[in-house]
Formats: C-alpha cells, structure tokens, sequence
C-alpha cells in the first residue's frame, strides 16, 4: 500500500507541474496579445473653440443630441437672429444692453438680445478592448500610389498566405493611420502581434510594415457643460414687418455701429417669425 501511495503522489505531482507549465504559458501569450476584459478609461476632452460661421438650416427640428464630434447645433426659433462679431469684446458690450430700439424710416424695432450657451462635452468615460481576431497594420509610408481597394487586396494577400503566418482574412477596414484586418482564427491574429513586424510589397517595393493588437472603444459615459460663445449673441421677439433680406441688412448696420456699442459682423442669419432654423457651431482651425 506504501509504494502505491508514492508512486499516485508522484504522478499527481508531475500532472500538477505540468499545469501549471502550461498556466505560465498560456498567461505569457494573453499577455502578449492584450487583456481582453473591457477597461474604463475616462480623461479630459480638450477645449475646442467654437465659433458660427453662418450656417444655418431652416426648418430643421433640433436633434435628439446637440453635441457631435466636430460641431454642436442649436435650434433657432422664429423672429430671431445670430450675430457673430469678429471681437468678443463687442459681443459683450451689446449684451449690456438687454433691449435694442432699431430705428427705421417709418417705426422702430424693439428686439432683446442675450447671450448664447452651447453645450459642450467636457469628459468622457471610453471602454476599450482587445480583439482576438483583429490586429491594426500600421506604418505606411507618405505618398504611396495605391488606391484603397489595391492597398486592401495587396494586404489580404500577403496575411492571407500562411507561409507569412497568415490566414483566412474575413474583414478589413481602411482606418486614418493603419489598416484592421480580421481573420477566421484566433491564432492568426495573435502570431502576427507576436512577430510584430513584417516586409509587405506594395506595388513595386516592399516596405517594413508593425503588426499590432487592435484595440477598440466605445464611449460609455459623457459629461456635459453648458459654456458661453463669446463672439456671439442672439436676438430675439423680432417683429413680421420686413422681409428676410431687408431685416438682415437693417439687423447688421445696427450692430455694427460703434456709437451703439456694435463692432464689425462677421455673420448674421435671421429666422423669419414662423419659422424655425439650425445654428451649426464648428470648431475654429486656429
């Protein structure tokens, strides 16, 4: 009974060394390839300047979120105006005045004016992960004359040959800095990674091309705080006695006079009463 008893101990001991061999070996490659529980990730958006530029879309209901990536839109309603000023400074000295009296040749207008808030996305919480099947082709060099279909196929056809440690490729998408290729099996994409670098043709050269884990998010949580446009004002409860074009010449030599407190208009769009519009804010290039 002795000796059998060391020799099972024996045996669960070398069945438990060798778990745990492959443990190690199987957390050193999930290592290598990327966790692929989802990790929260919030950080600050950076202030981006927003400015109107004079587009508007009249009719438009406004839509069910204000804030995209690249501008914000705001819902105008009708008898009202946009004015935006090419001084902040000016914007501010019009809104002492809450109430304007334009003066006409046969009667005079009464319009209030205030300031314009737009929401802006300040934080944002992002949930990222690590796909099995996918990995990002990046490295490209600048100038390279290939159409997007012929980059794509040249790439599928060199991962696709498993003398490259290819593989069946199921998907791929042209991204701004690399490409995602998505192949049928998870050891594909995970040898790739683990190679890492890989000389491509393309065309009539080759070019050293990094293979990496593609790691892709969603936005789960956005924070969003209502900010002033400092170069803009609206202008409201502006009466049906002119035409469009005629109201928005009278609105802009009103609020360009320095004797009333104006300054120069760098654009000014009015919504006839009745109607409805759609201010659309993008981001200044400076």
């Amino acid at each position: 009974v002795s000796v059998m008893g060391d020799a099972a101990l024996g045996a669960l001991r070398e069945e438990q060394a060798r778990l745990k061999s492959r443990l190690q070996e199987l957390q050193k490659q999930r290592g290598a390839f990327g966790d692929p529980a989802r990790d929260q990730v919030p950080f600050g958006v950076p202030a981006i300047p927003l400015v109107f530029r004079g587009h508007t879309q009249q009719g438009q209901e406004a839509p069910k979120c204000l804030v995209s990536k690249v501008r914000i839109c705001y819902p105008l309603p009708g008898g009202s105006a946009l004015i935006t000023f090419d001084d902040p400074n000016v914007a501010e000295r019009v809104l002492q005045r809450k109430e304007h009296e334009i003066r006409m040749e046969e009667c005079r207008l009464r319009v209030q004016v205030q300031a314009l808030e737009l929401p802006v996305v300040t934080a944002i919480q992002v949930s990222t992960q690590v796909s099995r099947q996918s990995v990002l082709v990046s490295g490209f060099p600048a100038g390279l004359q290939l159409s997007e279909e012929e980059l794509l196929d040249k790439l599928e056809i060199f991962f696709g040959k498993t003398r490259n440690g290819g593989g069946d490729v199921e998907t791929r998408e042209l991204l701004r800095g690399g490409v995602v290729l998505g192949f049928a099996k998870d050891a594909v994409a995970q040898y790739l990674c683990q190679v890492g670098n890989f000389t491509v043709p393309l065309g009539s050269q080759k070019f050293p091309l990094r293979v990496s884990p593609y790691l892709s998010g969603a936005i789960q949580k956005a924070e969003i705080k209502v900010r002033p446009v400092p170069q803009s004002v609206l202008v409201l409860n502006i009466p049906d006695v002119l035409d469009g074009p005629e109201l928005q010449d009278i609105l802009e030599i009103h609020f360009q006079k320095p004797s009333r407190g104006g300054g120069e208009v760098e654009s000014l769009r009015v919504v006839p009463p009745g109607q409805r519009g759609l201010a659309v804010f993008t981001a200044t290039s400076g």
